[in-house]
């Protein structure tokens, strides 16, 4: 039964186990980690694919994800293969360059540039080919919670309205935060306020060989730029800038994002015999963001739909995903193993989930301070197997059982170390973020 609108309070139109909202990396593996389990699941997504989305990065630790879902092949054939990351800085005379084997897993030593628009049609795809139901051009409108679950209220592209009932709702809508804005429990990050512009060139000027496809970071005076190949020849460049940075264009978008290119000239060079296609450039304001909670009885958010932090490490995806996969047991054990077990799953669940974000977080708070960019211009060794857990965790490995805590920690208490060696110049980058922050707010008001 199919009727063009429906009310609220009417019998529903469609009914499931599980209905995910958002058609993207996390909502599309566990529609296909609960089909193949057997799972009534609905996957219902908002556009249509292939559709653009930005964060084409991906980590060694997304590798062994598409293992388990069977679409490592495919995303070895669309992808650029990325072995590490070259930061460039304008206060040293070099470049520096280190690469995933160097982490203290040995295993993971690569992972790919994408197109998102085709990664995420890929993921997309295969969960309905594993059985789950899914749907483009449907959007979420409205959700009420009772004791046995969820009813959503569901506009299609032609106008017309359905209504599903679900025993379980999952949240992977990303940055639109359904959920979380219905709560009211999204919260702007306290450590994080970034704004980005970008846009895709032609005919940039890459790394040459195996270096090719490594994503490039560019510090520079309001920020940081991503330098990210792609296989099909385009280069996904953008700025990640102060929000009042951004607040100060005053001409068309192209224009002021090659003026911010050319206030990084290691980047401008690179860029001199290229092309930006289409004359497109995307922006977006301060958008790091996290929820107070990521679960309740009968509901989860994945990836986005609960936190989103600065890109800088291209953990998007990889937290996305990993995030599905967390989400697995809990939505078992809360439709067929009652309230205790859900109880417990939920706990581990919110672990899970708050970890990600928290250890990239302390290293992109301080990606733009001056000792942060010393150490990761620093080259060869160093002690206690610190380079090493920082690339572990540079990988994506945050999750696992590969031991980095320890290391970590020392080299946190280094960082700390060199900092309250050189005062002025901690004091002089605190005051200048509180600046931006501050000369934001005074703006917004």
């Amino acid at each position: 039964m199919h009727p063009s609108n429906s009310v609220p309070g009417a019998v529903p139109d469609f009914s499931c186990d599980v209905l995910v909202i958002g058609g993207g990396p996390a909502g599309s593996t566990l529609g296909t980690l609960l089909a193949r389990r057997g799972r009534d699941v609905h996957v219902l997504e908002k556009e249509h694919h292939p559709r653009f989305h930005i964060g084409e990065s991906l980590l060694p630790a997304n590798v062994r994800l598409f293992d388990e879902l069977g679409v490592r092949a495919d995303v070895e054939k669309m992808g650029m293969p990325k072995w590490g990351v070259e930061f460039v800085s304008p206060e040293h005379e070099r470049q520096n360059f280190i690469e995933f084997s160097e982490a203290l897993d040995k295993s993971q030593p690569y992972a790919w540039q994408v197109r998102r628009s085709e990664l995420d049609e890929l993921l997309f795809r295969t969960a309905g080919e594993a059985g789950a139901r899914t749907l483009e051009g449907h959007r979420a409108r409205e959700v009420q919670f009772d004791a046995d679950g969820a009813l959503v209220q569901v506009e299609r592209d032609d106008g017309s309205r359905a209504t599903w009932r679900c025993r379980y709702l999952v949240d992977a809508t990303g940055r639109d935060t359904l959920l979380a804005n219905k709560f009211k429990t999204k919260q702007k990050h306290p450590d994080h306020n970034s704004s980005a512009l970008f846009g895709h060139f032609t005919g940039a000027r890459r790394l040459e060989g195996k270096l090719e496809g490594n994503i490039t970071i560019f510090w520079f005076d309001h920020g940081w730029f991503w330098f990210i190949p792609l296989a099909d020849g385009t280069t996904s460049v953008g700025a990640v800038v102060w929000p009042y940075y951004l607040k100060t264009r005053n001409k068309p978008l192209p224009e002021f994002f090659r003026d911010t290119i050319a206030a990084c000239p290691a980047l401008a060079d690179r860029l001199r015999d290229a092309t930006l296609v289409d004359e497109k450039v995307h922006a977006t304001g301060n958008y790091s963001y996290i929820g107070t909670h990521c679960a309740g009885d009968r509901y989860a958010m994945l990836g986005d739909a609960y936190a989103f932090v600065d890109p800088v490490f291209s953990s998007g995806v990889y937290l996305a995903m990993s995030s599905a996969f967390a989400a697995l047991p809990l939505v078992e054990a809360t439709l067929q193993r009652g309230p205790a077990a859900a109880a417990r799953e939920r706990a581990g669940f919110d672990r899970f989930t708050r970890q990600g974000p928290k250890e990239f977080s302390w290293f992109i708070y301080r990606v733009t301070n001056p000792t942060m960019r010393g150490f990761f211009m620093m080259s060869g060794d160093a002690p206690f197997r610190v380079k090493e857990a920082v690339l572990t965790v540079l990988a994506g490995d945050v999750h696992g059982r590969t031991p980095f805590r320890l290391p970590l920690t020392l080299f946190k208490g280094l960082y700390y170390a060199v900092s309250f060696a050189h005062p002025l110049r901690t004091w002089n980058a605190w005051r200048r973020r509180r600046r931006n922050i501050r000369d934001l707010d005074a703006a917004v008001s």
